[in-house]
């Protein structure tokens, strides 16, 4: 069994045509057709039903392809490695993040990674909060930033970057506006605009407002930043954000006013896996994350 061999039956079985697979590869459709007709009588079975120009997986043939992918997966990573250990100033690095973190720490983070090495370089994904954990668990991702940070998650070691504060954003003909600070359970009767069930942030509010007494009126929702503020600008409810995500600027027609009590804070930090090694690229750029932050936390 060849590595060539369950590249080709991959793309077959994805594109369900094998003329397609062959443009897709640049190779003769013969030369798949060869190659995957190996494959079958290694195994002893037909991987493929032929319906016309079209082809279909047998049912073994959807067995051996989700195993098929796991294994180029895993060789391919292995690969990848192994380059890196040559020459770890060329590596690339796979990171996650959340919404939260988009618009100043990820790209501060990383263009001053970059200053120093030029050459690695980075797949960035969004995620949710949990999906992040679990692709650092699984390998799909090397490492993620969090807000906050989880503690005691198996499979995870995590490192606290930072401690920020959640503060208030009202519009700003919000009867409060002009308040230099104020309590949480001043909002208890205004109209709440927070991320969905299910993201973090969302439950962090509305613990703060349990603690203050009340539970929040959500009447909308939004799946990121930009959203969530942008319904504040237009007046149709508060929301409660953290610090980092107003460091660009504070949206127009609001203003952002510190919760003196309770105190809503977040942990920021970055996740690794535990159950492998970081390659040395990801190691290079993991212990400047932390050493970045810690001149930073020097200098406040």
């Amino acid at each position: 069994m060849e590595l060539r061999q369950l590249r080709y039956f991959i793309e077959v079985a994805e594109r369900q045509h094998v003329t397609e697979a062959a443009e897709h590869l640049h190779v003769a459709q013969s030369a798949i057709s060869l190659q995957i007709g190996k494959l079958e009588a290694e195994l002893g079975v037909s991987l493929f039903e032929r319906t016309g120009r079209n082809v279909k997986l047998t049912h073994i043939g959807k067995i051996f392809l989700s195993h098929a992918k796991t294994a180029i997966k895993a060789i391919d990573y292995a690969k990848e490695k192994v380059d890196e250990y040559l020459d770890p100033d060329h590596g690339a690095i796979k990171v996650g993040y959340p919404t939260s973190l988009a618009s100043y720490l990820l790209p501060t983070i990383i263009s001053a990674f970059k200053e120093q090495k030029p050459n690695v370089s980075f797949h960035l994904r969004q995620g949710s909060y949990s999906s992040l954990m679990e692709a650092v668990k699984n390998g799909d991702i090397d490492l993620a930033f969090l807000g906050p940070v989880p503690t005691d998650e198996p499979g995870i070691e995590a490192h606290i970057l930072f401690t920020e504060n959640i503060s208030a954003l009202l519009p700003n003909s919000h009867p409060l506006a002009e308040k230099k600070s104020l309590s949480l359970g001043e909002l208890r009767n205004d109209n709440f605009v927070l991320f969905p069930q299910g993201y973090i942030l969302q439950k962090i509010v509305v613990q703060a407002c349990k603690q203050a007494g009340f539970l929040p009126n959500i009447t909308s929702e939004g799946e990121d930043m930009d959203a969530i503020k942008g319904l504040v600008s237009a007046g149709i409810g508060v929301s409660l954000l953290p610090d980092s995500t107003f460091y660009d600027s504070i949206p127009r027609f609001t203003v952002k006013i510190p919760i003196d009590s309770p105190q809503v804070r977040r942990t920021v930090g970055i996740i690794i896996p535990k159950n492998r090694e970081l390659a040395p690229s990801e190691k290079i750029f993991y212990e400047f994350v932390k050493q970045h932050f810690s001149l930073l936390e020097q200098y406040q």
